[in-house]
């Protein structure tokens, strides 16, 4: 899976224990993360879908439509990641357009990766 930096400030960072919840399917979101540190599950309908390790991009969808989460988020260990808001989100894109196509990168492995289970 694509790995994906951006620039942070250490205070930024969010941390997260194993079993504790990102985001829950259904749920509305407005936020992205980066891995940082550790591995994160996503799941849909209860199974693991992916294992994001650092580097790895979850919540994009949420700053690209208006709606429900898509996937719950599931800290496997302890974790540390960037937050990404919409304003932020759009700043990366407009000052480094790779970034932009990062995240397109992601989606394009995501689709193509459930696709196959199907």
């Amino acid at each position: 899976m694509k790995k994906v930096r951006i620039p942070y400030h250490k205070s930024e960072s969010r941390n997260f224990s194993p079993g504790e919840s990102l985001f829950r399917e259904g749920e509305s979101g407005d936020t992205m993360y980066v891995v940082l540190e550790g591995s994160v599950d996503l799941l849909v309908n209860g199974k693991v879908v992916e294992k994001l390790e650092p580097g790895g991009v979850l919540g994009e969808m949420a700053l690209l439509e208006a709606a429900p989460r898509s996937a719950t988020a599931v800290a496997r260990t302890e974790c540390k990641v960037v937050p990404v808001n919409q304003q932020r989100f759009s700043l990366l894109v407009q000052h480094t357009p790779g970034f932009a196509l990062d995240i397109m990168r992601v989606m394009a492995e995501r689709l193509r990766a459930m696709d196959a289970r199907l």
